[in-house]
């Protein structure tokens, strides 16, 4: 994706006038693309983001290109694609009934696998589930992904690392067991085309609830992504959305499959399983860390960097970090603080990565609203010194700068 070099050919024609020796012409350097002016930015972040660019960008030059890292789900588009794929799903009889619920994942509750059982407990395991029509099904198997409980409120998953994994999101690939990573790709693309025709603000019924129904391309990320790549940047999307999911719509913005990072399950005899792949040699790490909060960082150290077992947890030095990241929730934080040049944060009002946006302890922080039906200001400051942050064991805790220091409550500022 880099932009090819044009090789002068006024040397060729010297040699024809004289047999001596004649000095080799250098190749002008490529003009160093900038971000479209006639994209509206939040102050002065589109110029930042083109100084970044300025400085790291090697505009085709020969050596290891600068790396940046984007989530995917409300940074580069509205809304999230992993959502858009189960309502289709839902939708269109897609979810095959298991042999055991509780085999679904290993941190789903009993109470959990109970309503499961009760809700979609006719149809035979292995066939498709029809939530389509069954709307009790639907409903619970939709409460349980969006809410992370039951119907009747109770948790639908205990026992997990709170800064490495969430199960309700690692939940959707392991429903699409039984289906090749091509046919789930299908169902993306399917989700993908009504997303994008739908218009903006549009819903849809799945069960009995109504759900959003529609995904745009944010054209300043998409403006962004393009900019970075004629400059030399290696452009990687890392995603809590399922690989072969992101993959679909990652195309759009010219994203190749092998720059992508999602969950990514376990095949065996060609169809996706319940189990997931790890990061980290974790004991038990398969199933135990996806693509979120600390366990992205895992992800970019291991697939972009190949740094392994443990130390993939670790911070890296700084020629083994991204230059620029950029997220939109507390879920991207960790490797959002790793880029060493510029971390650029699209405000969800989601308090721990904003508490270190707004406190912007080394000047590297960008903060910009949602480009697509921005959020209003958030009324109370941040709690950040109090119950901002949230432990491995889930509880609320002060956020920490990386001074080690408590950070202060923060004003909701760019909106």
């Amino acid at each position: 994706m880099r932009v090819p070099l044009l090789i002068p050919i006024t040397a060729l024609v010297v040699g024809a006038l004289s047999w001596a020796p004649t000095p080799s012409v250098a190749a002008a350097p490529p003009a160093c693309a900038t971000l479209d002016p006639g994209q509206a930015w939040y102050g002065e972040n589109r110029q930042r983001l083109d100084a970044m660019i300025a400085e790291h960008g090697r505009c085709g030059s020969p050596g290891r290109p600068p790396v940046a890292v984007f989530d995917w789900d409300n940074t580069v588009i509205r809304n999230d694609v992993g959502d858009a794929t189960l309502f289709w799903a839902l939708r269109n009889d897609v979810v095959r009934q298991p042999a055991d619920w509780a085999a679904t994942s290993r941190y789903l509750t009993p109470a959990a696998a109970t309503a499961l059982r009760a809700a979609c407990g006719t149809v035979a395991p292995g066939k498709p589930l029809p939530t389509s029509t069954d709307t009790r099904c639907a409903d619970e198997i939709l409460a349980v992904y969006s809410t992370a409980a039951t119907t009747a409120g109770a948790s639908a998953f205990a026992g997990f690392d709170h800064r490495r994994m969430e199960p309700a999101y690692a939940w959707l690939p392991q429903l699409l067991a039984g289906w090749t990573p091509a046919q789930v790709r299908g169902f993306a693309a399917a989700a993908r085309r009504e997303n994008l025709a739908a218009p903006v603000g549009a819903t849809q019924l799945v069960g009995t609830q109504r759900v959003t129904g529609w995904v745009r391309y944010y054209d300043q990320q998409r403006d962004l992504l393009r900019t970075l790549r004629r400059n030399g940047f290696d452009v990687w999307v890392v995603s809590a959305s399922p690989q072969d999911v992101v993959e679909v719509w990652a195309a759009g913005v010219g994203v190749a499959a092998n720059r992508v990072v999602g969950i990514r399950s376990v095949t065996r005899a060609g169809v996706l399983t319940h189990r997931l792949t790890g990061c980290g040699d974790v004991p038990d790490g398969a199933d135990s860390v996806i693509t979120y909060l600390d366990g992205k960082r895992c992800w970019v150290n291991q697939e972009i960097y190949g740094v392994r077992g443990a130390k993939a947890f670790e911070r890296q030095a700084d020629d083994k970090r991204p230059v620029f990241a950029a997220g939109d929730s507390t879920t991207d934080l960790t490797f959002v603080r790793d880029a060493t040049a510029l971390r650029l944060v699209i405000n969800r009002n989601k308090t721990e990565l904003m508490c270190h946006a707004y406190h912007d302890l080394d000047g590297r922080w960008i903060v910009n609203p949602m480009f697509i039906q921005s959020k209003p200001a958030q009324a109370k400051p941040y709690p950040c010194a109090t119950t901002g942050a949230t432990d491995a064991a889930g509880t609320p805790v002060p956020v920490v700068d990386d001074a080690g220091h408590v950070i202060p409550d923060q004003l909701d500022t760019v909106h």
